[in-house]
């Protein structure tokens, strides 16, 4: 009973989100024309890295139309591609490990999520940003990286060195 209850659990906790913040929505655009229910798009959405300010993400995920899409029980597809930019100044909030989980976001019903974590290039002082998505049983190669090199924001303030934050 124990092992059922833990297991309920660990599916649980991989459902809920990284952040309690929310994608912005930029634009979407529509890839697959369907009569008489919605259509098949493309939509790219932004989200600020909770654990470094002055990083934004930009992913772009298809989005199902159909009857199952209209309803919400659509699996959607593993292509996602990734872009992360410094936006402002950069501050690194707390110690990381290498693949700390930035976002997740459920992508079915209840089995797939899509994942961005974060990692530390030390040597050139670079963030790196991966997307990826995985399923209970089995996972996808198909991923999205980006990199971010933490570079001086203005006229002040030290650069800081992201092999600093990392633990482990």
């Amino acid at each position: 009973m124990k092992r059922i209850a833990a297991a309920a659990l660990a599916v649980f906790a991989a459902l809920m989100p990284a952040a309690a913040q929310e994608p912005e929505l930029i634009f979407r655009k529509s890839t697959v024309w369907k009569m008489l229910t919605p259509d098949d798009k493309l939509a790219t959405y932004t989200i600020e890295d909770p654990g470094v300010q002055g990083v934004a993400c930009y992913y772009t995920v298809p989005e199902r139309g159909g009857v199952k899409g209209m309803i919400g029980v659509a699996e959607e597809v593993s292509d996602v591609s990734l872009a992360c930019r410094q936006v402002g100044p950069i501050v690194i909030k707390e110690k990381f490990e290498q693949g700390a989980v930035v976002f997740r976001q459920s992508r079915s019903l209840i089995f797939k999520k899509m994942q961005i974590v974060r990692g530390c290039d030390a040597r050139n002082n670079v963030l790196v940003y991966l997307v990826y998505s995985d399923r209970l049983i089995e996972g996808s190669p198909k991923n999205s990286t980006s990199a971010v090199p933490i570079m001086p924001w203005g006229a002040g303030g030290a650069t800081p060195r992201c092999g600093e934050f990392v633990t482990g």
